[in-house]
């Protein structure tokens, strides 16, 4: 059974307490809780924000249009590192006060994807990351150090293991070529697949085992992620089309996790019961032909995406029919 299997949530939490939002999560998913972010605390607590804190001797400061690499250590990066280290604290409080330090519960951090940090970095020029093949592979190797460093500390200081997912969301637009320059007149070529594939697998060798890609885009280009060394990827069930379902077929069978977005991430009346939501999951491994064994292997549950525009009711309601219902499949899939 894959470690990824089970319930787990995205990464963004609502609000901007991280101590209240890690005892929800420590407390209600009961294999693999993450390390909230709360964007809404602004600059440095953002997606892109977050690897101010995470990057090794690439410092990133603000610009108008959202975060530029920097000539030095800035104000937003010192921010970033203080916010995360807050995280941090607050989830290693929590996990003490669970009585979890030593037991066998897994750990998820998240950090913005190679692909997605360059496509929103911008250069000292004003141009993305992404456009320049040198600072792509700077900035990739740069953050693969920071999350493996990170991934080190955190395993470190609640003894247990750590596993790491990197959030994808503009990798569809970065690979068919929808990025747009600075001006129309400096169009952003198209990502090749090629390139993606080399980039995840010399990010996953800095890294280590255990890493997923989550994308809830529409028009996931499935071929560089099943040709890569990831370990399962993370999708919205949602917006599937008959390319993805062909997609997740064929990373099931290649012995990984995909991970269903089953849950919606914003408030949803009447809400959903576990059976529903089990239901949903299943219908998609049944229109593979795949057994019901392989919901309780190969596919985890978690919400449509990050929760950040969730109410904490809702968020906390997200988590937790995530995981009831990963229980369901994990107990007895036949019965869905």
């Amino acid at each position: 059974m894959s470690v990824f299997a089970t319930a787990t949530g995205i990464g963004s939490w609502p609000g901007a307490s991280p101590s209240e939002a890690a005892e929800v999560v420590v407390g209600e998913l009961h294999q693999l809780p993450h390390l909230v972010e709360l964007p809404s605390r602004g600059i440095g607590a953002d997606l892109i924000g977050r690897a101010g804190a995470l990057l090794v001797d690439i410092p990133i400061d603000t610009v108008p249009r959202g975060y530029r690499v920097a000539g030095g250590r800035s104000s937003a990066m010192r921010r970033a590192v203080s916010l995360l280290d807050e995280d941090l604290d607050a989830l290693e409080e929590a996990w003490e006060k669970a009585g979890l330090r030593g037991s066998d519960r897994a750990v998820k951090v998240q950090a913005p994807g190679p692909v997605t940090l360059t496509a929103h970095l911008e250069l000292g020029n004003g141009h993305r990351a992404i456009t320049d093949a040198g600072a792509f592979r700077d900035i990739a190797m740069s953050l693969a150090e920071g999350v493996a460093r990170h991934r080190a500390l955190v395993a470190r200081r609640l003894e247990t293991r750590v596993l790491v997912q990197f959030d994808e969301p503009s990798l569809p637009a970065a690979v068919a070529g929808n990025l747009s320059g600075v001006t129309r007149f400096s169009p952003v070529a198209a990502l090749e697949t090629s390139t993606v594939t080399r980039v995840l697998d010399d990010c996953a060798a800095v890294v280590g085992p255990d890493l997923a890609v989550h994308c809830c885009a529409a028009g996931i280009p499935w071929k560089p992620l099943r040709d890569s060394a990831i370990d399962a990827i993370s999708v919205d069930v949602h917006t599937l089309s008959a390319a993805d379902l062909d997609g997740i077929g064929e990373f099931v069978e290649s012995g990984r996790t995909v991970l269903l977005g089953a849950i919606a991430a914003t408030d949803t009346t009447p809400r959903p019961a576990v059976g529903e939501v089990a239901a949903t999951v299943a219908a998609v491994t049944d229109r593979l032909g795949f057994s019901r064994a392989v919901l309780r292997d190969r596919i985890g549950v978690t919400p449509a995406c990050g929760l950040a525009g969730a109410t904490p009711r809702w968020a906390r309601t997200a988590i937790e029919l995530a995981q009831k219902t990963s229980d369901v499949l994990r107990e007895d899939p036949e019965s869905i």
